[in-house]
């Protein structure tokens, strides 16, 4: 399944080491003004090479449209894009040629098609988020309209937590560091322990939280649509993601229905709830306060360093990877995370104008 969304949808196409990557978006809204500074900003956050403790890999990641926009505007119509690979190191891979690597997606894509692109992982590699960047990028640009804002960043490293509520935070502060954690503090200590691990050509995991504001009330679809549920799938389509929470999550279940329930208040005519344990969303449906979640991410599969594996002759040996790699997957995945809840509460307004009475 290369599709995703039930209106405003993407189809992504490529691999880490063919041409190029790319997409094609149907359903987005005609008029929307693009900007293709914001754009291209959006791919630069995702892109490698930016630091130190990321891949260095260097990519240009220039995406270029090739229909569906005209004077700087959408045209209601199919938006087609690539972004063009230039920087690969095919050779890299030759020595996992016939390999399953521990935790990849090696033995299950084989054995499902009896074949794999072995060169970065083919269609499995993270080098595919690039198309969701692009159409995650695009989705806020047209939810611009209703004021919406969508905010990700780290808030945990290994076993290193930004102890926060995101009511606390400065969002302006997201992007002042190479690990994306709105606390300069923590992301020191974050950094510390990404460079730790990638020194003894190890990885390490974490969690992205994510922010959405200014969300309309009854955005979802019930029963089996419901707004959590779609985030979900969304986050969990991720490469690396193992996790998802929202609002209290697992924190809530050593709480009581007292302790736990947001009472609802009134401003005039608003309807608001004095706490928002739920996280934004209730019966599936969003209720008007921040959307707030948090998706895990395990550390990248990938070590520079012996690691006993099989082949496909499923004899036991030991290989060793070659190439450039991320030692943590949560700086570059923020965007991705930020672009995917833009694809999912898009999606659902557009859902949402065809369920309501004319």
């Amino acid at each position: 399944m290369n599709t995703f969304g039930t209106i405003y949808t993407l189809t992504s196409f490529g691999e880490s080491h063919g041409v190029g990557i790319g997409g094609v978006i149907d359903g987005m809204p005609s008029g929307i003004d693009v900007d293709m500074d914001f754009i291209q900003k959006e791919l630069n956050r995702r892109k490698p090479g930016q630091s130190s403790i990321v891949t260095p890999r260097k990519e240009d990641d220039k995406v270029e449209f090739f229909s569906g926009i005209f004077e700087g505007k959408t045209t209601g119509t199919s938006i087609g894009f690539v972004v063009y690979n230039s920087n690969q190191h095919s050779s890299d891979y030759d020595n996992i040629k016939d390999v399953y690597r521990p935790s990849h997606a090696d033995f299950t894509y084989n054995s499902k098609y009896g074949i794999r692109d072995y060169r970065g992982g083919g269609r499995s590699s993270a080098r595919e988020t690039i198309a969701r960047c692009v159409a995650g990028a695009l989705a806020k640009l047209a939810l611009r309209k209703y004021n919406i804002e969508i905010y990700g960043y780290t808030s945990q490293v290994g076993d290193i937590f930004l102890n926060k509520s995101y009511n606390d935070i400065d969002f302006s502060k997201i992007e002042s560091n190479s690990v994306r954690c709105p606390d300069m503090e923590t992301a020191q200590k974050m950094e510390n322990l990404i460079k730790e691990v990638q020194s003894d050509g190890d990885t390490i995991g974490g969690v992205v939280s994510c922010v959405i504001k200014n969300v309309p009330v009854g955005l979802g679809e019930p029963v089996f649509g419901k707004l959590n549920s779609s985030l979900a799938a969304a986050m969990l389509s991720i490469n690396a993601a193992k996790g998802f929470e929202l609002g209290m999550g697992f924190e809530g279940v050593g709480k009581r229905g007292s302790e736990m329930n947001d009472v609802f208040y009134c401003t005039g005519d608003k309807v608001h709830t004095r706490t928002n344990n739920s996280g934004g969303i209730q019966g599936g449906l969003s209720n008007g306060e921040d959307i707030y979640f948090k998706t895990a991410f395990k550390p990248v599969a990938t070590l520079l360093k012996d690691i006993e594996t099989i082949n496909k002759e499923n004899e036991n040996i030991v290989v060793k990877a070659k190439g450039r790699h991320d030692p943590c997957v949560l700086p570059r995945a923020v965007p991705i995370v930020e672009a995917m809840a833009a694809m999912v509460i898009l999606d659902n307004i557009l859902l949402d104008r065809s369920r309501r009475n004319f």
